[in-house]
């Protein structure tokens, strides 16, 4: 390498008698220096290109700190001060390539830069190769559409459970953008459903072009989110707060099993036998409601069985459901049969399911 003193003593005097196009001749000497041997160089070595480097562009046009940032930004062990200058240096010419490309820029400055500068320093980290949940989170929070849409296509992004539910809520009326987002393959199942909810039928029709890997999942996606809209606003036309608060009631007091649940449907009382369903199943109050309006008895079945109960309560809700209509001795007979045959572990089985799948469609809020 060469001579550390020599350089130094160039660089004093480029920086104290030299004009503009002199230091900006040195910087290009040195940064040729430091580029070539930058695989031998020690600690020592990088501290002392650093403290030249910061240097040299502190009085030098935005074309040669350019030319720099260039340089520099795939050497893996450039100079880490004038690495942090260049990347939040306010012109983008100067930026872009250290914010697209320098492995020496960590997740921490990489927040702090996408917190503070314009929405070009945005969009140039969005086109960076890998960006963790940390940088995906300013970047869909901060930045404009241009930064959003850049980031939701970059396969290397990373996303949090924050990050996906602002990306969801940017989707809505954007078709672009919604099939972007749409298309990436790990979006975890609860917000792809949240997602579609909000998607237009162009858009989930193109998803399904575009991915006839996923077109399957995606219908059945569509299919879940069809059943949970209609079940809420099947549910709307029933009020299950008196039902669900004298049920409570008498879970709390020891007095709900199946008495109380026959006696409920054999007075024509819905909203009470759903309830009481719901506290013995465990299950959310709709899916218990989806049960019970099915014209298959099949679901209903299956949930009085889970719960334990007996075939006198199971006919009971079969006549409830029919209401004025009423049940054939023959639909009774044959239900009956199913009832007996069905296994109750076999019941739970699939009411654990039912509750697993409306957990992750629909999960709680923190």
């Amino acid at each position: 390498m060469v001579s550390s003193d020599i350089i130094i003593s160039e660089l004093e005097d480029a920086l104290s008698h030299g004009s503009v196009e002199r230091r900006a001749k040195t910087l290009r000497r040195v940064t040729d220096l430091f580029v070539f041997s930058s695989g031998h160089c020690s600690e020592d070595h990088i501290d002392l290109f650093d403290s030249i480097f910061s240097r040299l562009i502190a009085d030098i046009e935005t074309s040669a700190r350019a030319i720099l940032a260039d340089r520099l930004a795939t050497v893996p062990n450039a100079p880490p001060t004038v690495i942090r200058k260049l990347a939040f240096d306010d012109s983008i010419e100067v930026a872009q390539s250290i914010l697209k490309k320098s492995d020496a820029l960590d997740n921490a400055t990489l927040v702090e830069n996408a917190s503070t500068k314009s929405q070009q320093h945005l969009l140039a980290i969005s086109q960076r190769k890998s960006l963790a949940e940390t940088v995906t989170d300013v970047l869909v929070e901060r930045g404009n559409r241009e930064v959003a849409l850049s980031t939701v296509r970059n396969m290397g992004a990373k996303f949090s459970e924050v990050g996906y539910v602002r990306l969801i809520k940017r989707s809505e009326g954007d078709d672009e953008f919604a099939v972007s987002f749409g298309s990436r393959p790990e979006i975890p199942r609860h917000h792809f459903i949240k997602f579609l909810t909000k998607a237009s039928h162009s858009v989930r029709l193109k998803l399904e072009s575009e991915n006839p890997q996923y077109a399957a999942e995606i219908r059945q996606a569509v299919a879940d989110v069809a059943t949970a809209m209609q079940t809420k606003a099947a549910a709307a036309s029933h009020d299950y707060h008196a039902a669900c608060a004298l049920v409570e009631s008498m879970q709390a007091s020891g007095r709900l099993g199946e008495g109380e649940v026959e006696a409920f449907a054999r007075a024509g009382k819905f909203e009470e036998t759903a309830a009481a369903l719901a506290v013995l199943c465990n299950l959310p109050i709709d899916i218990i409601e989806r049960a019970m309006m099915q014209e298959d008895p099949g679901a209903g079945l299956i949930i009085v069985k889970a719960a334990g109960l007996s075939w006198l309560a199971a006919r009971a809700l079969l006549l409830l459901r029919a209401g004025a209509r009423g049940v054939s001795p023959q639909a009774l007979d044959e239900a009956m049969v199913s009832f007996t045959r069905l296994k109750r572990e076999t019941a739970q089985r699939v009411v654990e399911f039912q509750r697993k799948r409306q957990q992750a469609a629909f999960p709680a809020g923190p």
